[in-house]
């Protein structure tokens, strides 16, 4: 299996029976991976439920699949959300990208001082949109059984106000590996844009200042780093 199909009609998939594929994701393996009758996939609802089985029937528009395996997870605990800063060019959205991959629960787009590209109210829907296409293409990528949520975009202000926060900052002293996590609940990552966290978001964001290494990483590479980390403590990994 290559990859994942999105179904949200999965709820009374049993071992033995048969779920149907249909729409764009229908489409989508049939003429660009160009399933064949025979061929084993993988479907899910995005919210922990995946099928998988040896596809029996392809049509125009639709294709169907005998179930062999139908695995349910639950939502990881904690959970672990990027508040990623918008960046020029692709940079956050390389970041949303692999902080899917890495099992992220979450997204938040921040508007930080320091962030060049900006989202008004005309962009806001369109760059949210933008960031969820992109978590449910890694999603079914890396076969995830839960689809990132994407918020809308946040002030630092209202980041302040979300509990558990680890904000990524090269000249913290205290080192992400030896940070107290919590249990439960959420864990939120703050990376800042290219310039850096201004010291007076700083102060606004509250939460634990915490560093990677030696090393100023990217705004793109510093959240899936430090997901990275967290998934190996949290036993993950």
């Amino acid at each position: 299996m290559a990859s994942l199909y999105l179904s949200s009609a999965l709820e009374s998939a049993v071992v033995g029976g048969v779920v149907v594929l249909m729409g764009e994701n229908a489409k989508h393996a049939i003429t660009v991976a160009r399933t064949r009758v025979g061929e084993r996939l993988a479907i899910g609802n995005g919210r922990g439920l995946v099928v998988s089985g040896e596809v029996s029937a392809v049509e125009p528009g639709q294709l169907s699949l005998v179930v062999e395996t139908v695995r349910s997870e639950d939502r990881p605990s904690p959970e672990l959300w990027l508040v990623q800063a918008l960046a020029k060019g692709d940079r956050d959205e390389l970041a949303v990208q692999a902080a899917t991959e890495l099992g992220a629960s979450g997204v938040i787009p921040w508007s930080a001082s320091r962030s060049v590209t900006r989202w008004d109210a005309a962009k806001a829907e369109k760059g949210r949109s933008r960031w969820e296409a992109i978590v449910r293409e890694a999603s079914k990528q890396s076969i995830r059984a839960w689809v990132p949520d994407v918020e809308s975009v946040a002030m630092a202000a209202a980041i302040g106000r979300l509990g558990a926060v680890l904000v990524l900052d090269p000249t913290a002293d205290t080192r992400l590996s030896d940070v107290v996590l919590p249990e439960t609940g959420r864990i939120h990552l703050v990376v800042g844009p290219e310039g850096g966290i201004d010291e007076k978001e700083i102060a606004v964001l509250g939460g634990t200042r915490v560093r990677l290494g030696a090393e100023v990483l990217r705004t793109s590479t510093a959240g899936p780093a430090a997901l990275a980390v967290l998934n190996a403590r949290l036993g993950r990994w």
